[in-house]
């Protein structure tokens, strides 16, 4: 169970991607006083929560309603997780979406899709498969959902000392790394889906 829980805690960094997340936040928010960007802050972490938690407890539902099964989910979210993997890597460094008159960037793109990204609600629907893992293991998984948003938060609050300490260099190897491993776990996802993964054995 703990390397299972583990194995979570990696995948949902890696999909969240909150030195991503801060990056993006210190560029929108670079305009705002002291106090709004707190409350932009607060208000991201809030509603990526909603979504990412909404995700773990009726994701599968929806999906059983629908009639999808969940090897049909396994290898799409696995090829979107790759996709998403291989943006994190090649991606540019300096994203800038645009912004409407009055717009709350705290909803978008701060919670979607910069923190509660495509990547982690597939993540976190996959890891809490109610055939597969006990209800023990996937509240454990959403506890983990939550420490990772807390650690974003801080990130986030944060943001403006972190990037002078590491720089936007710093901050791009990193997001990198971490979409290095995201693309490992969705090639994974995906060979468990097609039945091939035991077609391949560790080296002896």
């Amino acid at each position: 169970m703990l390397e299972k829980l583990g194995q979570d805690a990696l995948i949902i960094w890696a999909t969240i991607d909150p030195i991503g997340t801060m990056a993006l936040f210190t560029g929108l928010t670079a305009h705002l006083s002291a106090e709004n960007r707190r409350r932009t802050a607060y208000k991201t972490v809030l509603y990526a929560g909603a979504v990412l938690l909404g995700s773990i407890v009726i994701g599968q539902l929806i999906l059983n309603a629908m009639g999808i099964r969940l090897a049909s989910f396994q290898l799409g979210g696995g090829i979107i997780l790759f996709l998403f993997g291989l943006k994190m890597i090649f991606g540019a460094d300096t994203p800038s979406p645009r912004q409407e008159p009055e717009h709350d960037i705290a909803v978008f793109p701060l919670a979607i899709p910069a923190t509660a990204t495509p990547g982690a609600i597939l993540a976190v629907i996959l890891l809490t498969d109610n055939h597969v893992h006990p209800i023990p293991v996937q509240i454990g998984t959403a506890l983990i959902t939550i420490a990772i948003l807390g650690v974003t938060l801080l990130l986030l609050l944060m943001s403006t000392r972190i990037i002078k300490v590491i720089g936007v260099s710093g901050a791009s190897i990193l997001t990198r790394v971490m979409g290095m491993i995201l693309a490992a776990f969705s090639v994974e996802l995906a060979m468990n889906a097609l039945g091939i993964g035991q077609w391949i054995s560790p080296p002896q």
